[in-house]
């Protein structure tokens, strides 16, 4: 084990036993279902996978969204897209609510009992119906000739990101409709000059979630996290590969 284990780079690393929740966020839980040995090299020997590059575009589009949205929530009403679309709903006000969309730092949380997980996740909004029942809402921008629609099969993890956080909401004591939506742009390319604008098309995408999953899921998780022995590579996993051949090459 002591091969793997570089002091530098641990942060919230798992120790068997310990008595405090152990964090473990919505991406973590979702880098275990996609390679079992990467989350464990991860959370329990502090190596994580090389960053990915800041897809800043998406996260400009992201934060004015929350801006076009927040109007509505001050202001009670519901926003064109949601009209358009026949849902009767509004943005949820709550004193909470700029806390559970920051990831980073804090998040929506709940302290699983089974496996001491203190699970958590960073929602980009939620819309509340005339009954009280919340509704999850997450944003996601891209630029591709056609539709948009959440067919691929990459996109499992936007599905899973979105039951994540229906769950946890239930957990903090919220009725949530198994119904949430995704808020999709897509950047138009057809225009015949840019002259400094993007423009896109905006479609809701309406994804009923299921969340039965999830706690089987994190006792999995925990008890690869408890043991002592690497886990094998996931076959699908490219940075195990990737590694697997150049240790080859290498040698």
């Amino acid at each position: 084990m002591s091969d793997y284990y570089n002091p530098q780079r641990v942060k919230n690393l798992y120790s068997p036993g310990a008595d405090k929740p152990f964090r473990l966020s919505r991406s973590k839980i979702d880098l275990f279902i996609d390679c079992c040995r990467c989350f464990y090299l991860d959370r329990r020997l502090g190596i994580g996978r090389p960053p990915g590059y800041p897809f800043s575009l998406n996260s400009a589009v992201d934060v004015l969204l929350k801006k076009e949205f927040d109007l509505h929530r001050t202001n009670g009403t519901k926003h064109w897209l949601v009209d358009k679309n026949g849902l009767d709903a509004v943005p949820f006000q709550h004193e909470l609510i700029d806390e559970w969309r920051d990831s980073l730092h804090k998040g929506i949380t709940y302290v699983d009992q089974t496996t001491n997980f203190l699970i958590t996740g960073g929602v980009d909004d939620v819309w509340v119906r005339p009954d009280g029942e919340l509704i999850v809402v997450d944003y996601k921008a891209t630029s591709k000739a056609g539709e948009v629609s959440l067919d691929a099969d990459w996109q499992d993890g936007y599905k899973r990101q979105m039951e994540v956080y229906q769950w946890l909401f239930r957990k903090n004591g919220f009725r949530v409709s198994d119904m949430g939506y995704f808020v999709y742009c897509n950047g138009k390319t057809d225009p015949d000059t840019f002259a400094g604008k993007l423009e896109f098309d905006i479609k809701l995408l309406p994804y009923t979630g299921k969340t039965d999953w999830i706690e089987p899921t994190l006792i999995k998780a925990k008890e690869c996290l408890d043991s002592d022995e690497l886990p094998e590579a996931s076959e699908n996993c490219d940075f195990c590969a990737y590694y697997t051949a150049r240790a080859g090459r290498d040698n």
